[in-house]
């Protein structure tokens, strides 16, 4: 069984393979590096380019440090205690997981619909990997989740989710998302910091461009 005592902080690290930074991708990097922060974690941005410009709220993000460096050149020496958060993984987290690892890494971007397997980049390198259960998530969410099983000690199936939560857009739209998430008190999805007006506003302008 096991143990219910919060293990100390990891290091949750989103190897940045996009040649861009999206603006949905830099409001769920700052929530990583907020909710890190706030839990003892450090968040890590592998894979930088150096030339990358980086928007004003990250580059002030307390929890959150940027390398230019990949994860196989940052960790060459302690591959064993690195967990790959894979898709395709044949084990489920666990709390146990939480001694085991102390690196857990995610490829980004994770939340693509449809999925592209941008992760099959990393489970080339031979990290174990681990699943996070069989419904994608934002990668926002995904560190949520791990944090929650490795740190908190909740097991994976134990977290409250939500699935494919509909956002009301006006009075008369809506759009479904195509993500798991995790619940807050109020049994709504957690979501970063303004994600739900950008996404808004993304659904207006395609809207717009229809007529």
């Amino acid at each position: 069984m096991a143990s219910s005592t919060p293990t100390p902080g990891k290091t949750f690290v989103v190897e940045h393979l996009d040649p861009e930074l999206e603006e949905w991708s830099a409001l769920e990097y700052a929530a990583i590096a907020s909710e890190s922060h706030a839990a003892g974690a450090q968040f890590l941005l592998s894979s930088v380019p150096e030339a990358f410009q980086l928007p004003e709220k990250l580059q002030h993000a307390k929890g959150l440090k940027i390398e230019t460096r990949g994860v196989e050149d940052i960790f060459a020496d302690c591959k064993d205690r690195v967990c790959l958060l894979d898709p395709a993984a044949p084990k489920d987290l666990s709390p146990e997981d939480g001694d085991a690892f102390d690196v857990f890494l995610f490829g980004g971007i994770l939340g693509d619909d449809p999925p592209r397997d941008r992760t099959s980049e990393l489970r080339k390198k031979g990290y174990q990997g681990r699943r996070l259960g069989p419904v994608q998530m934002t990668t926002d969410t995904a560190v949520r989740v791990t944090r929650m099983v490795v740190q908190d000690r909740v097991p994976v199936d134990q977290i409250p989710y939500v699935d494919h939560p509909e956002l009301k857009i006006s009075k008369h739209e809506s759009t479904q998302m195509p993500f798991r998430y995790v619940k807050d008190k109020t049994g709504a999805p957690i979501m970063p910091e303004g994600m739900v007006d950008l996404i808004k506003r993304d659904s207006e302008k395609a809207l717009d461009d229809l007529l």
